[in-house]
């Protein structure tokens, strides 16, 4: 099957940010509004959806890899009770300009493309909530989808916006 790629940021597009914190351990995690559903009706519109998520409170000792598995394991769990498909999560622990897969750095995606050599990122989609994922997805030639405000880029209001707006 001929599948297209949405690449999503996980804070700010799937679960509400915390204020100057990461998302540390479950408890810290919350869906925003209407993610679910959005989520479900992508998955049933036959998207492969990939979490491309920056996750530097490992690298600053606040929280451990586990930690990091363990929520992306209850939210897998949580989407797919709702009938929604996570194809793969690929994260980047490090800190700042320590590696090449920390958004805008393009590593995280290639790194899914080597594993899933359809995606052909010009036929890919990135719904991120920062000018860093705007700025890897122009550099690999996706079509970008900014949560916020912003007169350079196709925007929404949330991920449902998002799903709604531009029919996908």
């Amino acid at each position: 099957m001929n599948y297209t790629t949405i690449f999503l940021d996980r804070d700010g597009v799937i679960n509400r940010k915390r204020d100057d914190d990461y998302v540390k351990h479950w408890g810290e995690f919350e869906f925003l509004p209407g993610v679910k559903e959005a989520l479900k009706i992508l998955t049933e519109k036959n998207y492969r959806l990939i979490v491309v998520t920056n996750q530097r409170g490992i690298a600053r000792g606040l929280m451990t890899m586990e930690d990091l598995q363990d929520i992306h394991a209850r939210m897998v769990g949580e989407l797919t009770a709702s009938g929604a498909e996570i194809t793969a999560i690929f994260c980047c622990p490090h800190d700042k300009d320590q590696c090449d897969c920390r958004k805008p750095k393009t590593g995280m995606f290639l790194q899914a493309q080597q594993q899933m050599h359809e995606i052909e990122f010009a036929k890919s989609i990135l719904i991120g909530d920062s000018l860093s994922d705007m700025e890897a997805g122009a550099k690999l030639g996706c079509r970008n989808i900014l949560i916020g405000e912003d007169a350079n880029y196709d925007c929404a209001t949330s991920l449902s916006d998002a799903v709604a707006k531009y029919q996908l």
